[in-house]
Parts: C-alpha cells; sequence; structure tokens
C-alpha cells in the first residue's frame, strides 16, 4: 500500500511542543489531516467520534500512559485494528517487547526526523498489506508465506 497522505492522523502527548513537532514533520510528508489529544483518555475519546488511518502515541503520559492506550485502542473492537506507532525517548528492550505484545505496529525512539517517520509510517503499512495477502501452504513445519514471496515478486 502506497502511504495515503489523506488519512487522519492522530498525535497523542502530553507535551504540546512534542506534539507540535510532529505535526510538522507530518506536514513535511503531505499529511494535512493531522488531529492531536493530551493524553490516552482525550485519545480514545477522540477515537469514538472519528476513524483514524493512524495513531502516533507518546509512551510517557499522565494520567494513561500511551502503553495504557494501546491496550485500550486494541482491546475496542470497533476501532482496535488501528495502526498504532508508539514514540518514546526510552529504547528499554523491556518496553519495546511489551508494546509488541500489546499490538503496537511500530516504535520510534526520540528523537527522529521526518525520513526516520516515514519510514516507520510506510512500514506499518507494508506490514499490513502482507498480513492480508492471499498465503500458499508449504511445507507444514514453516509459517505461510504470502503468494507475492513465493512467485518470487
Amino acid at each position: 500500500m502506497a502511504l495515503d497522505p489523506t488519512m487522519p492522523v492522530l498525535v497523542v502527548d502530553d507535551y504540546t511542543t512534542m506534539v507540535r513537532i510532529i505535526r510538522n514533520l507530518l506536514g513535511q510528508l503531505g499529511f494535512a489531516d493531522v488531529d492531536d489529544a493530551r493524553d490516552g483518555a482525550t485519545a480514545l475519546a477522540k477515537m469514538q467520534t472519528k476513524r483514524y488511518g493512524l495513531v502516533i502515541s507518546d509512551w510517557n503520559m499522565e494520567p494513561m500512559t500511551g502503553f495504557d492506550l494501546l491496550r485500550e485502542v486494541r482491546a475496542h473492537p470497533e476501532f482496535g485494528g488501528t495502526p498504532f506507532i508508539m514514540v518514546t525517548a526510552e529504547s528499554k528492550t523491556e518496553n519495546v517487547i511489551a508494546a509488541r505484545k500489546a499490538g503496537v505496529n511500530n516504535y520510534i525512539v526520540k528523537p527522529f526526523n521526518a525520513q526516520t517517520l516515514k519510514a516507520k509510517i510506510e512500514a506499518v503499512f507494508a506490514k499490513n498489506d502482507t498480513a492480508n495477502e492471499p498465503t500458499v501452504a508449504q511445507d507444514p513445519s514453516l509459517p505461510l508465506k504470502p503468494m507475492r514471496d513465493r512467485l518470487g515478486r
């Protein structure tokens, strides 16, 4: 899937300067429909009223952390599949593992630039595309692969 800059994006961070930085980076990438929330509870309320194509959330927020927001989003029947990128200043392995287990689609460590953000967003949607592709059976002891991998495309 090509990057769709018309999709609505929700940026969640309690630090106003970081929201502005991410909004500017998204603008450099062509995204114009960008909303923001100062905490996880506000983000959930916004997600109840608007369908977002992507959520970019900070990990460290009060009173609801980005990790708690991720778990709430994944548990919700209507928007549980929304692509979610976690942003943090900490690159602790245990945080990355916990976020992956909770269903995060990608993880960005601050500081980052527009190219890094673009690569992370593209990786999320590339993964989503291959997850929905038809698969072909192979040796039963091996995982299924998308048909394009088997066909050499």
